[in-house]
C-alpha cells in the first residue's frame, strides 16, 4: 500500500545494536510523515509503529538502518527504483513490484476502510461493498498513490470517468476535503485516517465493510540487497513473532 505525506528533516543515522562496520547488512530508508506508522515531532526522534517494528527486526537480524531525510512519495518510489534507497515499509507484495524488489514475510496486517463524517453515517450504512458506490452515485476521496485492493483497482477507472473520484496526496488533505464537502466518503488506511481525524478534531465513522485486510511486508531493493540479507530478516521476524516482541509493539499502538 502507501499514501504518504511530505516534510523536511535533517539526515540522521540510526544504528542498531551492532556498529555499522559489524552489521551483516546496511539499509537506507527515507523518512516520511505517515502517523501512526512513521512520524517525527519537533525536537523528537522519529517514531511510529512501522519504524519501531522495523528497528526491532533489523536489530535482531544484525543489520544497520540509515534514516535519510523525508521525501515526497513519488520521489521516494523513484529513488528506490534507481537504487538510492534499499528499503520501503508496509508494502503490498505484487507481481509488478517483484520485478525490482524482494519481500520479507509479513510483519503486520493492514486494514483499508471507507469513512464518512459521523453525522452522515446513517445515510450510507446500507453500503456493503465498493460496487455500491456506482449504484448509489457516491463521490469518493482516495489516495493518489498506493494499492488498495483489487476491488478498488477494478472500480477506479469508472469512478474517474463518472467524475465521482477525487484524489489526495496525504490524509490531512483528504480529510479537509471531506470536511469541506468535496466528496461523500473517503477511502484509506484505517488507523492513519483515524489518527489524522483526531488530530484535526473531525468526527468520522467507518462504514460496516472492510475494503481490504491483508499482510504487509518490508520491501527490499533487488539491485542493492541480497537473498542472504532477506533470509536474515525473515529469520528475525519469525523469532520475534515467536517471542512476542512484535506483538507487544503492535499492541502498544492499538487497533492491530
Amino acid at each position: 500500500m502507501q499514501a504518504r505525506t511530505v516534510g523536511t528533516t535533517v539526515a540522521l543515522l540510526y544504528a542498531t545494536a551492532l556498529p555499522a562496520q559489524a552489521a551483516h547488512c546496511q539499509l537506507k530508508m527515507a523518512l516520511e510523515q505517515w502517523p501512526p506508522y512513521v512520524f517525527s515531532k519537533p525536537n523528537s526522534a522519529p517514531t511510529g509503529l512501522d519504524l519501531e517494528l522495523t528497528q526491532a527486526i533489523l536489530r535482531e537480524a544484525g543489520c544497520a538502518l540509515q534514516l535519510l531525510p523525508e521525501l515526497p512519495t513519488a520521489r521516494r518510489q523513484r529513488q528506490f527504483e534507481q537504487g538510492s534507497l534499499d528499503l520501503l515499509l508496509a508494502a503490498s507484495d505484487t507481481a509488478e513490484r517483484r520485478k525490482i524488489a524482494r519481500f520479507s514475510i509479513p510483519y503486520r496486517t493492514e486494514s483499508v476502510s471507507l469513512f464518512v463524517r459521523s453525522e452522515q453515517l446513517p445515510r450510507y450504512q446500507q453500503l456493503r461493498g465498493l460496487d455500491g458506490l456506482l449504484a448509489m452515485q457516491v463521490s469518493l476521496l482516495a489516495p493518489k498513490v498506493g494499492w488498495y485492493g483489487s476491488a478498488y483497482a477494478r472500480l477506479q477507472p469508472q469512478l474517474l470517468a463518472n467524475g465521482h473520484l477525487s484524489t489526495f496526496l496525504n490524509f490531512q488533505q483528504g480529510l479537509r476535503m471531506l470536511e469541506a464537502g468535496r466528496a461523500d466518503l473517503i477511502l484509506g488506511d484505517t488507523a492513519a485516517l483515524r489518527y489524522e481525524a483526531r488530530e484535526l478534531g473531525l468526527a468520522i465513522s467507518a462504514l460496516p465493510l472492510t475494503v481490504l485486510r491483508a499482510p504487509v511486508h518490508l520491501m527490499l531493493n533487488k539491485s542493492t540487497t541480497t537473498l542472504e540479507e532477506l533470509e536474515l530478516i525473515n529469520g528475525a521476524i519469525l523469532r520475534l513473532e515467536k517471542q512476542g516482541v512484535l506483538a507487544e509493539i503492535r499492541n502498544r499502538y492499538g487497533e492491530f
